[in-house]
């Protein structure tokens, strides 16, 4: 269990803090609430309380015994703020010190996460611009806010990320060190980052399709590590099973062929192409163009042919510098059997990195967790688990140093 700190300050967005404090606390963490007094405004210190299990307060007099104002801030594991408003990040960045949230910023020698929510106009604003530029140079995490709609009519980049996506952003800076630190330092920044995800379907007939159990949260996860250190993210999504983050350009396709030929069109750009998708090895050699009908007690015989193989076509046509990151789905008795298929597929697919799933049983489709192995044509990278946003961030590092090493 972490001792979380959620910063609130006053906007709209602060009603969707509520829902990122229940996913907080459902997870087992104990959560301290300090808003802002304008933050009041919009959602009041009885809910936070309830939510929270704590006592809620914006001054540094309330309780003044306990000095709040410095032990909150030294107490925490994790500050986040959600919304961050224009007026809160100026705030912070020239040291105010006025309300109970400002000093706990400035007494905090946690990590700090701040999720921005405002109007495109006051987002864009050189001051903020500055004002966020000198909060990451300090290792503050910044978020880049979602695109969509705003207060009133308004709509365009400004807009809180959705609580999961902040949620996992946190997770993954508590539980790996390495994370916080990439993406207050944007160490992706100017690269652009191709990632596919989720698992292809192909038709039977009209109404039925052959596909697999990939859920495409590894690659949502990818893409959300991606866009928060900077990178320019484009995610092509197979049947997706969860919303993709914000800040991500998304090219939605079905099958393994229309993967294969969005994969063409766009990885000759890259700088770094992660194949975590799932692509069918196997397709209908000739689908149906009616519904496929029962016919007594008969079965039904489906001639199949081979699919593209889209990850070793990418490796043999990638630029120099780039780097491809492939993802092996395996089923092995032990660790010894699964390294050994790994590094087959490595050599026969010809990439950068393989990142190697055991597979038995079903594990990893469809959960929040992931464990991996990192094996390089040169040796191993090592392993990663946790949340997928941390193995993500894992992924990442290890991707930047294989790039490095080009």
């Amino acid at each position: 269990m972490s001792r979380i700190v959620l910063g609130v300050a006053g906007g709209i967005a602060a009603y969707k803090a509520c829902l990122l404090l229940r996913r907080f606390t459902e997870a087992g963490h104990d959560v301290r609430v300090v808003p802002t007094a304008s933050a009041l405004e919009f959602v009041g210190a009885t809910t936070w309380a309830a939510l929270s299990g704590h006592p809620v307060s914006t001054s540094v007099f309330d309780e003044a015994d306990a000095v709040p104002h410095v032990r909150i801030g030294r107490e925490a594991d994790l500050v986040v703020v959600a919304p961050a408003t224009a007026d809160l990040l100026a705030r912070a960045v020239t040291g105010r010190a006025d309300d109970l949230l400002t000093n706990v910023l400035l007494t905090a020698g946690c990590p700090v996460v701040m999720a921005p929510a405002m109007h495109t106009e006051m987002w864009s604003h050189p001051a903020t611009q500055a004002n966020v530029a000198t909060l990451r140079s300090r290792g503050v995490v910044v978020l880049r806010p979602a695109e969509g709609r705003l207060t009133g009519a308004d709509s365009g980049p400004g807009r809180l990320p959705e609580p999961e996506d902040i949620e996992a952003t946190c997770l993954a800076v508590l539980a790996q060190a390495d994370a916080a630190g990439a993406m207050a330092a944007q160490d992706l920044r100017g690269l652009n980052v191709v990632i596919s995800a989720g698992g292809t379907r192909e038709a039977l007939d009209p109404v039925r399709y052959v596909g697999n159990f990939s859920s495409g949260l590894m690659g949502i996860a990818l893409a959300r590590a991606a866009v928060q250190r900077g990178a320019d993210v484009t995610l092509v999504g197979a049947n997706l099973h969860a919303e993709p983050p914000a800040g991500v350009r998304v090219v939605e396709v079905v099958s393994t062929a229309d993967l294969a030929a969005a994969m063409a069109e766009l990885a000759p750009s890259a700088d770094v192409v992660v194949m975590a998708a799932a692509p069918a090895d196997y397709t209908p050699a000739a689908p149906s163009d009616t519904k496929l009908k029962k016919s007594g007690d008969a079965g039904l015989t489906v001639e199949f042919r081979q699919t593209t193989d889209v990850l070793a076509g990418l490796a043999a046509r990638r630029p120099v510098g780039q780097i491809v990151v492939g993802f092996a789905a395996e089923t092995a008795r032990d660790e010894a059997e699964l390294i050994e298929l790994g590094t087959a597929k490595l050599a026969r697919k010809g990439c950068q990195l393989l990142v190697l799933n055991n597979v038995s049983d079903g594990a990893v489709f469809g959960s929040g967790e992931n464990e991996v192995l990192l094996i390089a044509p040169v040796g191993s990278r090592g392993r990663a688990a946790g949340t997928k946003t941390t193995v993500a961030h894992a992924i990442l590092h290890a991707a930047i140093a294989e790039r490095s090493a080009e």
